[in-house]
């Protein structure tokens, strides 16, 4: 990486980190604290504050990402960090359930991943934009890993209320960022030499963009579904639910550390595509232990073991923190360069759908089916997304414009 690379790749994993750091810390306790305001009774309701961002979320990615097309990077973050910002004051003074649902949405219609996303591609090289998309994807993992150690904490230091006031802050910090340390952008998106929609044709005709489309919709799907069912194996093996952490924070550290050891190297030699594909199957692979898991558990007399859980939990995060880095770059690199905010836009809005989904129908697999049958329906997605994904060929590297400059 050059210098300006580095700096732009610091700087834009630090706005991810400092956003995701205000959504990951409300998580943990949001079910709870949510419960003690006036309507949170109903537990629909405040399912329904918890998911208004995602589906918020969903339906702005494109048009921020069209907006970053048109009108320039930066100033779309901005408006989207500033929209996060208002949204989360919302929420610390919401009153009742509504007030904090109407938050969580506003929060939601900040929806700046592909600006973002977009912005790195522009100011990256093909040949180490993986490697700037895994210090993104890493930080993301990190400030998840320290959720879990900060929200119980938080929680009964600030409350919920304090929690947002301290997201609102993090949006603040995360636009001086934007200002004054992310490096320029690049003009490389006149407004008057791209016409109007003109690159989202393209996009939803790309082959290659749609097994994406697909594979980032799937991984967050299963994700966010086998959390559903992932924190009762612990608490059967005998981990207290404030200790889950010393599972989580152990398994992404080392996961980080073996994704960066075998990524990176294995891109270099042109084995991208290779790892790629490992990835799905290692999660896969994940999937069908956790079931074998919890089949064993339901025994009489059984426990899951913590070590075994563990080492699951740690092969995960090998292949999710993997695909995380690689699936975003390689959608830049298949974009045309005067759409890649449009078909960023379209990655991230399949990537909220996926958490939705996961949420919902890992929700209703759970209640109907059990662990065992959630894991089954998990397992048979990534394997219905390995065997579309086995065509897929990676693009040859090329300089950027600004990269050269």
């Amino acid at each position: 990486m050059t210098g300006a690379e580095r700096r732009a790749s610091a700087s834009l994993a630090a706005i991810f980190a400092l956003r995701m750091l205000g959504l990951f810390l409300v998580l943990p306790v949001f079910a709870l604290e949510a419960a003690r305001l006036p309507g949170g009774d109903d537990a629909a309701r405040v399912g329904l504050a918890m998911g208004m961002y995602g589906l918020t979320q969903a339906f702005l990615q494109i048009p921020f990402g069209l907006a970053s097309d048109r009108f320039g990077r930066k100033p779309t973050i901005v408006v989207g960090l500033l929209l996060f910002a208002l949204g989360s004051g919302i929420a610390a003074w919401a009153p009742d359930l509504t007030w904090l649902t109407i938050g969580r949405a506003v929060q939601g219609a900040g929806a700046i991943s592909a600006a973002v996303t977009a912005f790195l591609a522009d100011v990256t090289r093909d040949g180490v934009r993986t490697k700037a998309m895994a210090m993104v994807g890493a930080s993301i993992a990190l400030m998840f890993a320290l959720s879990l150690v900060l929200a119980p904490l938080l929680a009964d230091s600030i409350g919920l209320s304090g929690i947002f006031v301290l997201t609102c802050v993090l949006a603040l910090v995360g636009i001086a960022v934007v200002i004054w340390v992310a490096p320029p952008e690049p003009a490389l998106h006149p407004a008057s030499d791209t016409p109007r929609n003109s690159g989202m044709g393209e996009v939803l005709r790309h082959a290659g963009l749609l097994r994406l489309n697909l594979g980032v919709f799937v991984l967050h799907a299963v994700q966010l579904a086998m959390w559903m069912a992932v924190p009762a194996l612990l608490l059967q093996a005998g981990l207290a639910k404030v200790d889950h952490w010393q599972v989580y924070l152990p398994a992404v550290v080392a996961s980080l550390v073996v994704m960066g050891g075998v990524l990176f190297p294995m891109e270099r030699r042109g084995k991208l595509r290779g790892v790629f594909l490992a990835a799905i199957g290692l999660i896969a692979l994940v999937q069908l232990g956790l079931w074998w898991v919890a089949s064993g558990s339901g025994a009489e007399g059984a426990a899951p073991g913590l070590w075994t859980l563990g080492l699951l939990m740690f092969a995960f995060f090998i292949g999710f923190n993997t695909l995380e880095a690689s699936q975003p770059s390689l959608a830049s690199r298949l974009a045309p360069a005067h759409a890649r905010g449009a078909a960023l836009g379209v990655y991230n809005t399949l990537q909220s759908v996926g958490f939705f989904v996961g949420g919902a129908v890992g929700g209703w697999l759970a209640s109907a089916h059990g662990a065992t049958g959630l894991f089954a329906v998990c397992g048979a997605a990534m394997l219905v997304w390995l065997v579309l994904a086995w065509p897929m060929q990676v693009p040859p590297p090329k300089a950027s414009a600004s990269a050269r400059g």
